[in-house]
């Protein structure tokens, strides 16, 4: 068990930012075409997470062109150059996919309140 938790420590980025279901961020993401390099930016509510180490994912959804468009990344993938967290989203569950049914402002999360 030491051996796997050393290959997945290796994985582990020391500067992400705490996620939480819930919550708007940006994710800049590095994509390769042929020979070019550019990032690009997927702005929306994280909808779910899946826990297990290194494999942890997290779902984002967002709105684009009245569409309803969901991505699934990996947490400590090398894809990522960044992940900012826009607001923190006051929720109760540890899925949301209740929002994938809601229309207008009926989809949006309330922020959290600092205390």
């Amino acid at each position: 068990m030491n051996l796997i938790d050393l290959v997945e420590s290796t994985y582990v980025k020391p500067n992400m930012p705490e996620l939480k279901v819930g919550d708007t961020v940006k994710v800049h993401i590095n994509i390769v075409e042929g020979t070019k390099k550019r990032i690009q930016v997927f702005e929306g509510i994280v909808i779910a997470m899946k826990n297990g180490g290194s494999r942890q994912t997290f779902t984002v959804r967002k709105i684009s062109s009245g569409i309803g468009v969901e991505k699934v990344f990996p947490l400590f993938s090398p894809m990522i150059a960044k992940l900012e967290v826009v607001r923190h989203g006051d929720v109760r569950r540890a899925k949301l996919y209740y929002l994938r049914d809601r229309v207008g402002t009926a989809r949006n999360v309330k922020e959290k309140k600092e205390v």
